[in-house]
């Protein structure tokens, strides 16, 4: 839902507010997971006019946005909740326990007009909600035991951008924000050089980017490793010796 008595709301009043103009994508494809699906309820929040990048559509749905099979997310202004701290109650109650990612997206703002004494200029501010810690406090609680997300956004730029990069990246792979593993070959040969003293990761890596293998290393003389940027001849015969050195069993 998005309420009319919220901060977005009221500054509509103002002479000094132009209603967004935002409507569905004229999408080819209209399958259900090929576009954003939106609560007939969010028509008129400005957020949608900043999602630009991917289509979507208005369907009846429980939460506000659905932004893939198990992702989808609920929208709540800070001024809305402070007005009406038992509205997220409410529809958590209504998405009781579907999709697997649940995003909580709080817009954290709301309007001021300031007036300059020496002119007659007038500006429209956006600032923060007056001490949102405690209700932010409440908040967090709630997602706690809710197992929601807990998105906070500045802005209705903020709130759709975070909405649309959730679309973009509905089938990405994981692989790009994983943890890099230590036991693949090149990472292991990386780690067992950088013991050597005075080696560090960019020498093993010259090294290993240089002669290709373990191998060729091995066979290379301390005249030859020491032609490698960053390998003088004192580190280059510390290799080579290390290299050469017999195999010890405990």
């Amino acid at each position: 839902i998005f309420p009319r008595s919220d901060a977005v709301g009221e500054s509509r009043k103002s002479e000094f507010f132009n209603e967004p103009v935002a409507g569905p994508s004229k999408a080819t494809d209209s399958s259900k997971f090929n576009t954003l699906s939106v609560n007939l309820k969010q028509k008129g929040n400005p957020l949608l006019k900043f999602v630009t990048n991917v289509p979507w559509e208005y369907r009846e749905i429980v939460p506000d946005y659905v932004m893939g099979k198990t992702t989808c997310a609920l929208f709540l202004s800070m001024r809305y909740h402070q007005l009406n701290p038992d509205y997220i109650h409410e529809r958590l109650k209504a998405l009781e326990h579907r999709y697997n990612l649940r995003v909580l997206l709080v817009q954290h703002y709301t309007y001021a007009i300031a007036r300059d004494r020496t002119t007659t200029n007038v500006q429209i501010r956006q600032v923060d909600v007056p001490e949102p810690h405690h209700a932010l406090k409440h908040l967090t609680r709630i997602c706690i035991l809710a197992d929601l997300t807990l998105i906070l956004a500045w802005s209705a730029e903020d709130a759709g951008k975070i909405i649309e990069t959730y679309k973009i990246y509905e089938n990405k792979s994981p692989d790009a924000i994983m943890e890099r593993s230590d036991t693949a070959p090149y990472q292991k040969l990386t780690n067992a050089l950088t013991t050597i003293r005075s080696v560090n990761k960019t020498d093993a890596t010259t090294l290993l980017s240089t002669f290709g293998t373990l191998s060729e290393l091995i066979e290379a003389p301390p005249n030859t490793l020491a032609l490698c940027p960053g390998i003088g001849i004192r580190k280059a015969e510390r290799i080579h010796k290390t290299l050469h050195e017999q195999f010890s069993c405990p």
